[in-house]
């Protein structure tokens, strides 16, 4: 409204001389290389986020597989090849294989279960720790972009207080350009990191869990190694649903006999 009085008297509108662009370009070399931080950070931090997120789901199908398929095979060797190349359930397989048929080769005493057992877990902590890369980055993140944002705050307000000294007074057309940039980068520093923080704990959480599952069906491959195939987990067959068999119907009572 007041734009069109001012307009229509012949005036000319006022400009925003306080918007982003205006207030980076007062903070000079300082505040853009404060925000090109901030933007590196961020943008690697949802590129880690989304690529972790497509691994671990990889992963979790890769272990719905082996629990439907993988023991219905008559053979561990016979059961990996059911299983995706080059997955990390294969990878588990195919170790403990390996080391079983490496341990007759051993010329030092060593029990068949403890050098499997090592073997497999050494498998794991591989799995894990490729699960796991990236996420380091991501706390870096959450634990310092507040501060950087916190940097370039400080270089605002100094500024701020530069042109009051040189002003001699502190009005507010001399120090909003230095204090809306300050306010920004402290947004900024805030914006990179809470995004980070999430991810960083959301793909912990799915990576125990994954974690867990690997620990479980390396045990269960260890038992079918150690007891010759005897021991195996239930898988669910025909007529069973969930792992667990299919209960009958329940037969009619028989009449009672008629006196």
């Amino acid at each position: 409204m007041l734009i069109e009085i001012l307009a229509a008297a012949g005036g000319e509108a006022p400009q925003n001389s306080f918007g982003f662009i205006e207030a980076m370009q007062q903070g000079g070399v300082i505040a853009w290389f404060t925000l090109g931080v901030l933007v590196i950070m961020s943008v690697s931090s949802f590129y880690i986020l989304f690529s972790k997120l497509f691994e671990q789901n990889k992963v979790m199908k890769q272990g719905e597989a082996a629990r439907s398929a993988f023991w219905r095979a008559s053979s561990l060797k016979e059961g990996a090849s059911k299983l995706e190349k080059n997955s990390a359930y294969r990878q588990i397989v195919d170790d403990a294989i390996r080391a079983d048929e490496d341990h007759s080769k051993l010329t030092d005493p060593v029990e068949a279960h403890d050098w499997v057992h090592g073997s497999i877990a050494h498998s794991q902590d591989t799995i894990k720790s490729k699960l796991a890369s990236g996420l380091p980055w991501l706390a870096t993140v959450g634990a310092t972009s507040p501060f950087i944002g916190l940097f370039g705050t400080v270089i605002g307000i100094y500024r701020a207080l530069i042109k009051i000294g040189i002003a001699g007074q502190a009005s507010i057309d001399a120090v909003a350009g230095p204090v809306g940039e300050a306010l920004i980068m402290t947004a900024l520093g805030l914006g990179v990191a809470v995004p980070a923080v999430l991810a960083y704990n959301w793909l912990q959480g799915r990576n125990k869990r994954i974690a867990e599952n690997l620990t479980a069906f390396s045990n269960d491959v260890l038992g079918y190694i150690a007891s010759d195939g005897a021991v195996k987990p239930v898988t669910a067959a025909a007529g069973q649903k969930g792992g667990v068999a299919a209960k009958p119907a329940a037969k009619p009572a028989a009449p009672a006999a008629k006196k």
